[in-house]
This record gives C-alpha cells, structure tokens and sequence, in this order.
C-alpha cells in the first residue's frame, strides 16, 4: 500500500485536516514515501523543478517551475482564508502543470515579515509537503522577493517596504539582490530617513504609498514606483530565489520583526478581574 502514496494523497490529507495536524499527518505520509528507492538523479539549478507559496500577504500564490520557465502558476487576492484555499489552488496548479509531486527538486515558502495567520498557513502546508516528500524546504524573505520581482533591476538602491501597521512598515534596501541592511520594523518617520540616507532611487511593496504620503508631507519628493506597483512577490522571482537559496542558510522558520497584534489575556478563565486603582 505504501508504494501506491504519492503526491495527491498529500493533497488530501491536508484538504481534509486543520492546523497542527497538518504537520503530523503529512509526515507519517512522508515516513512511507522516504522508503522508496530514489530514481531520481540529481539536477542542477537549469532544470531544477520547484514549487513556490506565498500566504505571507494579501494573496495566496503558488507557482511550479522548471528552471526560470512556469510550468502553472495561480494568485488569488485574499485578506484571510489562507488555510480553506492553499490545499486546493496548490493541487490544481500542479494537475496544470504536467508534472507529479515526487518530480520536484525544491519547496520555497515566504517566511515573512507579513501576516502572521497567513504565513504560518504557508509555512505549515510547505513544510508538510517537504516532509513528506524529502525534499527541501526553502524559507524566503518577503523583502527579498519583493525585491527580486522587480522587472528591470539596475545599480541603484532601492527598498522594499510592507506596511506593518500601527504606524510602522517593514524595511529592507538593497542594491540588487545584495541587502543594505537588516529587515527590520521601524515606524514611518524613521523609515524615511533610513531610505533618504541610503539614497534609494525607487520602492516597492504594499508599503510604498505611506513612505511616499509621509515623504510627501515632509516636503521630499515621492520615490519612482515600479509600472505597475509591485505589492506581492512573484512566482518567477520566488521561484529564482528558490533555485539558488542554499537550503543550510534558507530555513523555514517565520520571520516575525515584531510580537503579534493580538495579545494572549493577561488572566485565566474564571480568575477575578486585578482593581484598578
């Protein structure tokens, strides 16, 4: 029975379960696939097949490729529901792309910064599936695949900005696909004078309009946007990122810049509310 396992019951182990036993249930799948003999010989990055996820922000995207060619590719815009779509748009992207699960070389999942119920959705679904496959599993930056989508890179610095809210953004510059600082959370004020010392030439990400609003009001002048915007990753460029990450240096652990909006409560159930004074 175990020899009939394959790629599609992954699918469906995932469309049937939630949450934490998603990663459970995907590796006992995964204990009778890694005992099969390998067939399979190894590629270099020229016709490397990978699959890419991005739930990190307001979209749920996957993509499959053979080297830099897309082989499928859907996006979906959505604000929540990561976990009701990603199981369903990742089987019909790889029905359309022609190729089984086991043909894959490399799994590459946006690791944030981002929403934190989105991407732990991505990160637990990618996981899975590498587990469950033996495959490796890359973790990428959004801000590095922000930058990496853009269409006609060039020598000047630029930044990649998400809105964090709360009066913050997300922050990374780089020069190419060489960062020139850390990604870090910082709020917009600071943001602009991190972008002006580092002379960027040009932004994108969802937080690129409030860096220019807030440029905009301290009299600067707004910084060029790609044509049209880059607001999410794209597939190609998550799927380059993918191809050349080494898999020791690229885990796929969330990157959270921040704690979480929402807050456990300060007191047990049935415990009486601390007077205020």
């Amino acid at each position: 029975m175990h020899g009939m396992l394959d790629g599609r019951a992954v699918l469906e182990y995932f469309l049937a379960i939630r949450d934490e036993r998603v990663r459970r249930a995907l590796a006992r799948i995964g204990a009778a696939l890694a005992s099969r003999p390998e067939q399979r010989n190894p590629l270099d990055d020229r016709s490397m097949k990978v699959l890419v996820i991005d739930t990190a922000l307001g979209a749920c995207t996957v993509g499959v490729f053979e080297a830099d060619q897309a082989l499928a590719m859907r996006s979906e815009p959505m604000a929540k529901g990561h976990s009701e779509r990603i199981g369903g748009i990742v089987r019909d992207v790889m029905a359309a792309s022609g190729i089984g699960f086991d043909a894959l070389d490399r799994i590459g999942v946006t690791v944030g910064p981002g929403s934190f119920t989105g991407l732990r959705v991505g990160l637990a679904f990618a996981q899975g599936l590498g587990e469950a496959l033996d495959r490796p599993v890359i973790g990428l930056s959004t801000l590095a695949a922000l930058a990496a989508s853009r269409p006609t890179p060039d020598a000047a610095p630029f930044a990649a900005v998400v809105d964090a809210r709360r009066g913050q953004v997300y922050l990374q510059a780089f020069r190419g696909d060489q960062p020139l600082c850390p990604p870090q959370a910082v709020a917009i004020d600071a943001a602009v004078d991190l972008v002006a010392e580092l002379g960027c030439a040009g932004v994108v990400g969802t937080g690129a309009a409030i860096l220019n609003a807030r440029r905009g009001e301290r009299s600067m002048k707004p910084l060029p946007l790609p044509d049209p915007p880059i607001i999410h990753p794209s597939p190609p460029a998550l799927a380059r990122l993918t191809r050349l990450a080494d898999p020791a240096g690229s885990p796929p652990r969330p990157l959270y810049l921040r704690a979480p909006d929402a807050t456990p409560p300060t007191r047990l159930p049935g415990q009486a509310r601390t007077p205020v004074a």
